[in-house]
């Protein structure tokens, strides 16, 4: 019985990541076109405010912002760095974000996607980075 349990336990811990890369693959996110995974296509997920906001800052400005001000980019995710955490580029420059799975709400990003970003700078002693609370896909560029 116990060789019976370990060996379930074993299965469940190595299908897991798995299940994990198709769950992700359904719900959106970043897509890397130098990866070759096959893509989903989720339903949009709809709701939120829809109105005048104050306009999106550029990255220069961003940089130079306060810890935890609430500021709107648009631009491009150009690449995954690890984890959460991505490239993104406007015409003034990079920056890096924090992106956490929930925020993508189904939506699949490419690098030649704009997108807008709403969240909060995040400085540390030598860095800056904005924490991502919302992302808007804007439009695909044609190729």
């Amino acid at each position: 019985m116990k060789k019976a349990a370990a060996l379930f336990a074993i299965l469940a811990v190595c299908s897991a990541p798995v299940l994990a890369q198709n769950s992700v693959a359904q719900n959106g996110g970043f897509v890397d076109p130098n990866a070759p995974i096959a893509q989903t296509t989720a339903a949009p997920v709809a709701g939120g405010f829809n109105g005048p906001s104050v306009g999106a800052v550029t990255v220069d400005k961003a940089k130079t912002m306060g810890d935890d001000t609430w500021v709107t980019l648009r631009g491009n995710i150009e690449q995954r760095i690890g984890g959460d955490h991505y490239t993104f580029r406007d015409a003034t420059g990079t920056i890096n974000v924090d992106i956490d799975h929930k925020r993508w709400n189904g939506q699949t990003i490419t690098p030649k996607d704009t997108v807008e970003l709403q969240g909060k700078i995040d400085k540390d002693w030598n860095s800056v980075e904005l924490d991502v609370k919302q992302i808007t896909k804007i439009n695909s560029l044609k190729m």
